[in-house]
């Protein structure tokens, strides 16, 4: 009885384990940014290339891009997608951010600044997985709120 039990047990996680990794594996992969597609506000920050990968057990997102005064930019984040924050490192307006899946093709997210949200957002997948959708709202440095939507290609 004992050892049906575990089994069971066993079992359960492993599928629970496929369904996380599921969620999260269309997301895997290179996206470069479409600025044709997007709408991005005149001297916002671009994110030209996003890189998700499997880090161990955990997500790692790379990020590399320009800020609003044309400089390239580079940051980092390894986490799961469960909501809580994790640390970022080179990311001038977030020291933390966390990323929680809604379904198979949609993440939410929240960047934080010294425990203060200073952005949230939505990312999309399209249905043939081929592109993605963020969109983001949230307040600059110097207290301007902002709205953006940046289209990526998978490559």
């Amino acid at each position: 009885m004992k050892a049906r039990t575990i089994r069971w047990t066993l079992a359960l996680c492993f599928v629970a384990a496929a369904v996380s990794f599921a969620s999260t594996s269309a997301h895997m992969g290179t996206w470069k940014l479409n600025e044709a597609k997007s709408k991005l506000a005149a001297g916002a920050p671009k994110n030209h290339t996003v890189v998700y990968e499997a880090a161990g057990d955990n997500l790692k997102i790379t990020v590399d891009g320009v800020d609003s005064d044309g400089k390239a930019t580079h940051n980092e984040w390894t986490g799961k997608f469960d909501g809580k924050d994790y640390a970022v490192t080179g990311d001038a307006s977030s020291d933390a951010r966390s990323y929680k899946v809604v379904n198979d093709r949609t993440l939410t997210f929240s960047a934080h600044q010294k425990g203060k949200v200073t952005m949230t957002g939505r990312i999309v997948l399209s249905a043939d997985g081929k592109s993605r959708t963020v969109t983001v709202s949230g307040t600059d440095s110097k207290g301007k709120k902002f709205k953006g939507t940046s289209v990526y290609d998978k490559q």
